[in-house]
């Protein structure tokens, strides 16, 4: 088969890498004043939602390696947002002060995103994407 911008356009995989660069590229404009990185911000989203959580959970919710997800930790850890636990052999992690006082921040950045987003593409079909693409990941992985 011969690649060209057809074969690409219907090729799921470098549809949603492209979409999810363009992504990448806006939340990292929305999310410049926070002084906190994606993949970290999105740990203090997961974080807030679920206190106490473990290592291994959030990496599950996150679908990164735990490694990866201890290392992003050990980070926030250090710039003071969340706090780990030790339980035995059971790291929990959850947010202190500085990483609650984030989290609204973050919020208020999360609601500009999706008005930005919904404003281009509609409201309607924000949301039917996001739950198309998040349906498809869950069967994709499942398989």
């Amino acid at each position: 088969m011969e690649a060209n911008e057809t074969t690409l356009r219907r090729c799921l995989f470098f549809t949603a890498n492209r979409l999810s660069n363009v992504l990448r590229r806006i939340v990292n404009e929305e999310y410049a004043d926070t002084g906190i990185s994606a993949p970290h911000i999105y740990i203090l989203i997961v974080v807030n939602q679920y206190p106490g959580i473990t290592i291994s959970e959030l990496s599950e919710k996150m679908d990164i390696a735990p490694s990866t997800c201890t290392r992003f930790v050990n980070a926030l850890v250090k710039q003071g947002m969340v706090k780990k636990e030790q339980e035995w052999k059971t790291v929990h992690v959850s947010l202190t002060d500085l990483g609650r006082e984030k989290t609204k921040r973050i919020d208020e950045c999360l609601m500009r995103l999706h008005e930005r987003c919904a404003a281009v593409i509609g409201e309607e079909a924000y949301r039917r994407l996001a739950a198309a693409m998040w349906q498809a990941a869950d069967k994709l992985d499942d398989a």
